[in-house]
C-alpha cells in the first residue's frame, strides 16, 4: 500500500485485478468444487466476495492507510458468501490489519494466514488454508509476489493428494485454486501484465469428480448479526448443535455466520436473539449438487455448443445467478431497459451459433425480438416478463440442443413459476376498492397488485399466501439493493410450510426490495 496521493484509487485497481481474475475463472472453480460439499459454488462465492470489496471502493471513502484497511476488511466481511467467501474475508482482514501499519509483504501474508486459521475451529489441510500458509512461507523466505504465486500454484497441485475426497475425484481444491487466482489478479494489476492461464493441473477432471456424496445437511445458511457486545464463541457454541461447516467471524459489533444445517430458521433465530440480522443467504446444497452434476455431464467445449443464452438482468447477485447457469448477461441498469444494439452485440458475441434471448421484463420483449431479427446468428426469444421467470427458464436450458428445441422447454418452465414482488408504491393505487397511498408498501403477484399496507411483513405475507394457493415445492427469494429485514417472514415460512424448500439470495435489484418465485 503506497502512501502516495490517490491511495484509494490504487487499492481499487488492485481489487479490480483480483475481481477480473476470479470472474474469468469462476465457472472453472465452481466445477472443481467437491469439498467440503460438492455444491459447485466456490468460484461464485469468491467472486461475490471480491465484488463486494470492489463496489465499496467505488464509493467515496477514506484515502488513508488505516481508513482503507478498515473499509476493505468490513466490505469483505459483510459481502462474504459461502464457506470460501467467509474464509477469504478473514484472509483479507489479516492482510489489511498488517498493511495498515506497513508495506511488509511477508508480514501481511503471515497475518492473513494466521487470521484464516483462527477463523476455522477445526482446520483441514489441503484447502485454501494450506494455500495461504504456503504463500506466507514463501514470502518469509524472500520471494517476490510472482514467486509467492508460484508457491501457491505448487500447493494447489499438491491438494489433490492431501484430501481423500479430492484424490478420489481427481481434482485440486477449489478454494485453494480460487485464492491463487485472486492473488494472481493482484499481481497482474501491479505488473501491468496480462492474466496468465490457469496451470494445466487445474484444467481437467474425470467422471469421478461429478458423482460425489451429498452433504449430510441440506441448507447452506449465511447471515450477518449486528449488535452490541456480541460474543462469537457463545453463538458458535449454540450453532454447533445445528450442523457443520460452521464459521462465526467478525467483532463485537458484527458477526458473519456460515453453517450447513437442516434448520436454517433455528440458526436465524439464534442470531435474532442477539441483534439485527441481514445479508441472509439460504441455498439448497442438494439441488446445487444436482445442478453441478448435470452441468458437468452435459458440458461440451464452447466451440461445440449448439446454443447459448443471453439474459437481461439487474443487480450484482442476480447477474451472478444467471451466469452460474451459463447465461451471457446484458446489464439492464436501473430501468431494465437495454438498447437493441446491446442485445445484438451480446447475441453475436455469445459462444454458440444459435442463441436464446431472455428479456426478463415485459418492456424489453420488443427490443429482444428486434435484436433477434437483426443479429448475425439464429436467435429466438422466450418472452420472460420477470427475473424470476428468466431464472426458471434458464434452469431448463440445454446447451447441446438447438434453439428451436430449447424454446418449448424453457417456455414451459417460465410459465410454471408464480412470481411476486414487494415494493414501495410510486403512485396511489386502487386495490379492491381501497387506495394504497404513494410511499406505502405494495405487493404484486404475477405483475398485479394484490396487497398494500404500512409494514413490509404484512404485505410480503399476503403476497406469499397468494403464491402458495396452489401446491408448490420450492420458494426462491431475491432481496434487493435495499434488502428488507426478513426475520419474521422466514420464521413464518419455516413454521407454516415446513416441507417447502427455501432459497434466499441477495439479488441486488433496484426498486424491488423483495422478489419471490414459487415453483
Amino acid at each position: 500500500m503506497n502512501a502516495s496521493a490517490g491511495m484509494r484509487q490504487r487499492i481499487r485497481e488492485l481489487v479490480e485485478g483480483a475481481r477480473a481474475s476470479i470472474e474469468a475463472n469462476r465457472r472453472r472453480i465452481d466445477d472443481l468444487n467437491v469439498y467440503p460439499v460438492p455444491d459447485g459454488d466456490t468460484g461464485t462465492n469468491l467472486t461475490l466476495t471480491v465484488r463486494a470489496i470492489d463496489e465499496a471502493l467505488q464509493q467515496d471513502g477514506p484515502d488513508d492507510r488505516a481508513g482503507l484497511a478498515k473499509e476493505v476488511s468490513r466490505a469483505a466481511l459483510m459481502g462474504a458468501r459461502g464457506n470460501s467467501g467467509v474464509i477469504l474475508s478473514q484472509i483479507v482482514r489479516g492482510a489489511t490489519e498488517s498493511l495498515a501499519e506497513s508495506d511488509d509483504l511477508a508480514r501481511a501474508f503471515r497475518s492473513a494466514s494466521d487470521a484464516a486459521y483462527r477463523a476455522v475451529k477445526r482446520p483441514v489441510e489441503g484447502t485454501m488454508l494450506t494455500a495461504i500458509r504456503s504463500m506466507a512461507d514463501a514470502a518469509e523466505h524472500g520471494a517476490d509476489l510472482a514467486g509467492i504465486i508460484a508457491r501457491g500454484e505448487d500447493t494447489v497441485a499438491q491438494t489433490r493428494d492431501m484430501l481423500p475426497v479430492l484424490k478420489e475425484a481427481g481434482v485440486v481444491d477449489a478454494g485453494a485454486a480460487g485464492l491463487v487466482e485472486i492473488v494472481r489478479g493482484i499481481h497482474a494489476a501491479i505488473s501491468g501484465e496480462a492474466l496468465a492461464p490457469p496451470p494445466e493441473h487445474e484444467e481437467a477432471f474425470g467422471i469421478e469428480a461429478i458423482h460425489q456424496e451429498l452433504s449430510r445437511y441440506r441448507y447452506c445458511t449465511v447471515f450477518v448479526v449486528e449488535g452490541e457486545s456480541l460474543d462469537a464463541d457463545e453463538l458458535e457454541g449454540e450453532l454447533e448443535r445445528l450442523g457443520d461447516s460452521l464459521l462465526v467471524v467478525g467483532d463485537r459489533s458484527a458477526l458473519k455466520v456460515h453453517v450447513h444445517t437442516d434448520d436454517p430458521g433455528r440458526a436465524l433465530s439464534l442470531g435474532i436473539a442477539r441483534g439485527a440480522i441481514g445479508g441472509v443467504e439460504i441455498a439448497n446444497m442438494h439441488a446445487q449438487t444436482q445442478q453441478r452434476e448435470e452441468r458437468l455431464l452435459h458440458a461440451v467445449p464452447a466451440d461445440r455448443e449448439a446454443c447459448a443464452v443471453v439474459a437481461v438482468s439487474s443487480g450484482v447477485g442476480n447477474r451472478t445467478l444467471f451466469e452460474s447457469f451459463g447465461g451471457v448477461v446484458v446489464d439492464g441498469g436501473r430501468t431494465m431497459n437495454p438498447s437493441t444494439a446491446d442485445l445484438v452485440a451480446a447475441i453475436d458475441g455469445a459462444p454458440a451459433e444459435e442463441v436464446i434471448v431472455l428479456p426478463n421484463n415485459g418492456n424489453v420483449i420488443l427490443a429482444a425480438e428486434q435484436a433477434a431479427a437483426n443479429a448475425a446468428k439464429v436467435a429466438r426469444v422466450v418472452p420472460t416478463r420477470s427475473l424470476q421467470a428468466g431464472l426458471a427458464a434458464l434452469v431448463a436450458f440445454d446447451s447441446s440442443r438447438r434453439a428451436e428445441d430449447n424454446v418449448a422447454a424453457m417456455q414451459e418452465a417460465s410459465d410454471g413459476v408464480a412470481t411476486g414482488a414487494v415494493t414501495i408504491a410510486s403512485r396511489d393505487v386502487q386495490l379492491n376498492g381501497v387506495a394504497v397511498r404513494k410511499g406505502k408498501w405494495l405487493g404484486l403477484a404475477d405483475g398485479e397488485p394484490v396487497a398494500g399496507g404500512e409494514t413490509f411483513d404484512e404485505v410480503a405475507q399476503a403476497v406469499l399466501e397468494r403464491l402458495l394457493r396452489e401446491p408448490r415445492s420450492v420458494l426462491t427469494l431475491l432481496t434487493g439493493e435495499s434488502p428488507p429485514v426478513l426475520d419474521g417472514l422466514l420464521s413464518r415460512i419455516q413454521s407454516e410450510h415446513p416441507d417447502l424448500e427455501l432459497d434466499v439470495h441477495q439479488g441486488g435489484q433496484p426498486h424491488y426490495p423483495l422478489l419471490l418465485a414459487a415453483e
